[in-house]
């Protein structure tokens, strides 16, 4: 069985990019472009192995999304990598504090690199 991750993404490009990536290397994946749809997405019975989390997006941010689903027993445990252009030391330690698994600046990975840390935590 393959398993699931899901991109909250609201660039549409990087969205796309990761999305095919992760399928080539026999991913399957959800895709939300905010923290509202993800959640919703969630609820309704989606189980990711890991999500993959921007923090700037319309709607419920990345630090919302964060903060609800780490205090819900059934999410608490999956790992959240987030990719953000935000690098500031304060913005990553917040991210941790709301309990990322990992923090990753979009600039300074490749595609290649982010499938290396998915592989990491799956």
């Amino acid at each position: 069985m393959k398993k699931k991750i899901l991109i909250i993404e609201d660039e549409k490009n990087l969205k796309f990019l990761l999305g095919q990536a992760l399928k080539e290397e026999g991913y399957e994946v959800e895709e939300a472009i905010e923290g509202g749809e993800a959640f919703r997405k969630l609820e309704q019975g989606l189980k990711p192995k890991l999500i993959l989390l921007d923090l700037l997006l319309p709607g419920m941010d990345g630090y919302k999304f964060l903060t609800e689903i780490k205090k819900d027993a059934r999410y608490e445990k999956i790992p959240v990598v987030v990719i953000s252009n935000l690098g500031q030391e304060e913005e990553i330690n917040k991210a941790r504090e709301l309990g990322a698994s990992d923090y990753l600046i979009k600039a300074h990975f490749t595609l290649d690199e982010i499938l290396e840390k998915i592989k990491k935590f799956l």
